[in-house]
């Protein structure tokens, strides 16, 4: 019995392991952060909360303002984790980068929505980091009859 309990854990990624799902996400944006550093981005903010929704990480690209949104995936069963920011998390996405512009009042410049993808799997997790992703915002989706979702 233990043999299979103990076969049956070495198939689970550690991360999963140890922190539970909600623990996971954290652990994703963590190696986020240290592959967006890595890469150069300037990390301003973390976790930015609003009543639209919330963003990543909002960080400087050079002179490029991004808003980034992690993504990951145990493996690809359920398809590649950027495929799961859909349409309405896009438009949840931009709505909070206005307010957040709103708030923070940047200096113009160039804006950007930015998704990094994790992929666990065997060894250690593929990382990218998919630059200009989506463009906002994002059309409304429209109810049966023409008239726009509220």
């Amino acid at each position: 019995m233990f043999d299979f309990l103990a076969g049956l854990l070495s198939r689970i990624s550690p991360t999963r392991r140890m922190l539970g799902s909600r623990g996971v996400g954290q652990a994703w944006e963590d190696l986020a952060a240290a592959h967006l550093r890595r890469s150069g981005y300037q990390i301003l903010e973390r976790n930015f909360r609003c009543q639209p929704g919330e963003i990543d990480f909002i960080a400087m690209d050079g002179p490029v303002l991004c808003f980034v949104e992690v993504k990951g995936r145990h493996g690809l069963r359920f398809g590649l984790p950027e495929e799961a920011v859909t349409v309405e998390k896009q438009r949840r996405i931009f709505l909070a980068a206005q307010e957040y512009l709103r708030r923070a009042r940047p200096a113009p410049g160039q804006r950007r929505f930015d998704v990094v993808s994790i992929l666990e799997g065997e060894g250690r997790p593929a990382i990218r980091i998919l630059r200009n992703a989506f463009e906002g915002p994002p059309a409304r989706r429209r109810r049966p009859g023409g008239h726009p979702a509220c």
